[in-house]
């Protein structure tokens, strides 16, 4: 019986205080369920993006024997560029569904993303920057193995860009990493406040 009380104070303390809404303090959180046909459509576009990469397989596996090394590797470059999108597609909707809308209540299932049990929106937006900075270095590599294609002043600006992805996601990352060691007790109460699952161990007698 003495053993069963720690237990119990213990569960009574780590139950979340729940306080009486108001009438419009209700609305307004409610409204973040407003951002749920844009998923939605984000799931739509995911589709079509696997339309479009099968139409290009199928073209590559169709035309291989006529195609020349260059045509086909620029053929699978634009495979990856599709799937590095995609990519980008599943970041934004699940992480940001799960940040913005509701928990999805993954924690402990298999397929849960690595990343998602740490993801907020500064750790969401570097992930994203991160991906771009990855579209981007693909176009340029197309370019530059295909330099006749564009113009000089398009290869500067394909450049330009890069560069200006690439300062942008050091300038997000330095932000985060700076208002975590700024505020680190914010972030030591959502690990509190959701903790990682933990598998029960059967007792054994």
């Amino acid at each position: 019986m003495s053993a069963a009380r720690p237990k119990s104070s213990a569960a009574k303390s780590a139950a979340p205080y729940r306080r009486r809404m108001g009438v419009l303090p209700s609305i307004i959180f409610m409204s973040r369920w407003l951002q749920v046909p844009l998923y939605l459509g984000l799931i739509v576009g995911q589709t079509v993006y696997c339309v479009l990469f099968i139409k290009e397989v199928w073209h590559l596996v169709t035309h291989a024997m006529s195609l020349d090394e260059t045509s086909i590797m620029l053929a699978v470059l634009g495979l990856i560029d599709v799937v590095m999108i995609s990519n980008l597609l599943i970041m934004v909707i699940v992480g940001g569904y799960e940040t913005f809308v509701s928990r999805m209540g993954l924690e402990g299932h298999p397929d849960e993303p690595e990343w998602l049990d740490h993801v907020n929106a500064g750790v969401l937006k570097v992930k994203l920057a991160m991906a771009l900075i990855s579209i981007s270095s693909i176009h340029l590599l197309k370019t530059f193995i295909n330099p006749d294609a564009v113009s000089e002043r398009t290869v500067i600006w394909q450049v330009a860009i890069h560069i200006a992805f690439l300062l942008s996601a050091l300038v997000m990352a330095w932000i985060d990493r700076l208002t975590t060691h700024t505020h680190p007790e914010h972030y030591h109460d959502l690990a509190a406040r959701h903790p990682a699952p933990v598998r029960e161990v059967a007792e054994t007698d």
